[in-house]
């Protein structure tokens, strides 16, 4: 790979720049200003809230439900901190590192990851399915809208759910799924939408969980948490390399599946996403997405800038993300620790995510339980509401890149595509809904998306050792997206083996 580092630049004119195999070459142009995309005089710390946030913010509305709401706290509350949090750290230093690479991508020639990966030898007719089945297979359970259905009957109950009420649980996760459909119909940019709503979710499911964690949890449930986070310790006697993998999957994000929220850098206008086009919303008018990227060729002021836009890029996902998707699994896993030391409790899968509503409404009163409530859904909620969309969002992207026919019938409007396809997928998801428990098929999921990280660091390390050389990335990147392939494949290969043969491979 060093070869692909330091050697020439692939062969460019001024209009076009080959890239990999069985694509168009990249078209050529200059990397736009911050200021000029983002359409203010200068970028500051106001601007940087305002206008520069929020690809990060869709990818932690995701992050904040499966596993730090569902598979945290769950392992958290069977097996305590010691020997689980620190799987939680580094998870999430290596999700947000493979976020970065997949991002850069994105920035320097305005592909969204799914197309790009079609440049990677053997082709797109290879890589574009295979990244689709992958994608689909970990998510198509629907997993995450099952949580959401069964924290909203409760909060609508004001119980929890008998076993003979759980098609109403199913049918409220189908509804939760209309309402995404309606917030991307309803938008201009849906990207923007997704933002907007996210910022409103996840920033008040947070301030909630703060209050309330400050104000029951003691200090020394605070303490093992954060020393659980950072403390290198064997696993708990008992637990698997499974479930330690599908808690490893879902921190953060998705693990070596993360690259199929990167998109919303395009949509944002990152880089030489601006040069490319966006999925508008019903009500923002035909807007082309180009089935082709765009790059720049090496010049002092693209240098420049490219510098500028990576910078950028740092803040949203290092801080933002990272930054948040910590808080977001520290604070649950600290207050179901908590509640499994008063109530003597443990919670089962069937349970988890109206287990610390129930037992902190039993201690603190009724309006505790509706406010946890409140809480679950708007977590699990997030997560639908972005891992939904980015089904949709994903098999769009790849459609309309790859087929030139599809492009003739859409005529520039890729949202004759898209909302067709999200119902005709609300309808498959709520089938896959009857197949398991919720956090059964959230754990399911959790582990397929470590099968992505055996695949699709490999690729971008092809796509991103090509880039114009101000973007390609330095040795040690690489060294930590092979970091990724091992710390998750391991826990990928232990979920294969326990799924085939019926027991755990590795069992501490």
């Amino acid at each position: 790979m060093a070869n692909d580092v330091d050697g020439p630049a692939p062969s460019q004119t001024a209009t076009e720049y080959p890239l990999g195999t069985s694509r168009p070459p990249l078209g050529v142009a200059d990397l736009p200003e911050p200021e000029e995309v983002f359409k203010v005089s200068r970028i500051g710390p106001l601007q940087i809230i305002q206008f520069v946030i929020g690809p990060s913010l869709i990818a932690l509305g995701i992050s904040i439900g499966s596993g730090e709401w569902l598979l945290g706290p769950s392992a958290v509350g069977e097996f305590g901190f010691v020997g689980v949090g620190w799987v939680i750290t580094v998870s999430a230093l290596l999700q947000t590192f493979y976020n970065v690479e997949c991002s850069r991508y994105v920035l320097a020639t305005g592909e969204v990851p799914i197309v790009g990966f079609g440049r990677v030898p053997p082709g797109w007719k290879f890589w574009v399915p295979v990244s689709l089945i992958v994608l689909y297979f970990a998510f198509i359970f629907g997993g995450w809208a099952a949580g959401a259905g069964q924290g909203l009957f409760a909060l609508i109950t004001g119980r929890l759910h008998e076993e003979d009420e759980i098609e109403w649980v199913r049918l409220l996760a189908i509804g939760l799924l209309l309402v995404v459909f309606l917030i991307t119909a309803l938008a201009k940019k849906i990207s923007r939408s997704l933002e907007l709503t996210n910022w409103v979710l996840v920033g008040t499911l947070l301030m909630i969980l703060i209050v309330v964690c400050v104000a029951v949890v003691p200090w020394d449930t605070w303490w093992e948490g954060i020393r659980g986070l950072v403390t290198p310790a064997a696993p708990p006697e008992g637990i698997t390399a499974s479930t330690l993998g599908g808690l490893a999957g879902f921190t953060a994000l998705a693990s070596g599946l993360n690259w199929y929220v990167m998109n919303h850098y395009r949509d944002k206008g990152y880089g030489m996403g601006s040069r490319v086009g966006y999925l508008a919303g019903l009500r923002g008018g035909k807007q082309a997405v180009e089935p082709v990227g765009v790059t720049f060729l090496d010049t002092p002021e693209n240098e420049r800038r490219w510098r500028r836009w990576y910078g950028l890029l740092r803040i949203d996902l290092w801080v933002v993300f990272f930054g948040g998707a910590m808080l977001g699994m520290l604070l649950p896993t600290v207050l179901m620790a908590h509640v499994v030391k008063t109530s003597g409790e443990v919670p089962t899968d069937a349970n988890v995510p109206t287990f610390t509503a129930e037992h902190l409404g039993a201690q603190y009163g009724q309006g505790m339980f509706y406010l946890m409530l409140v809480v679950g859904v708007m977590v699990l909620f997030s997560t639908q509401l972005g891992i939904f969309e980015a089904l949709v969002r994903n098999f769009t992207d790849a459609a309309n890149a790859t087929s030139e026919r599809l492009r003739r019938v859409l005529a520039g409007d890729p949202r004759k595509f898209y909302y067709p396809f999200m119902l005709a997928l609300i309808v498959v998801i709520g089938i896959a809904l009857h197949l398991a428990l919720p956090t059964d098929l959230v754990r399911i999921s959790a582990n397929m998306s470590n099968l992505g990280a055996l695949m699709f660091p490999f690729a971008l390390m092809y796509l991103n050792s090509r880039l114009p050389r101000a973007a390609r990335p330095r040795p040690w990147h690489y060294v930590i997206l092979w970091l990724n392939v091992l710390f998750f494949g391991f826990f990928f290969v232990n979920f294969a083996y326990e799924f085939i043969v019926g027991e755990a491979l590795v069992q501490f």
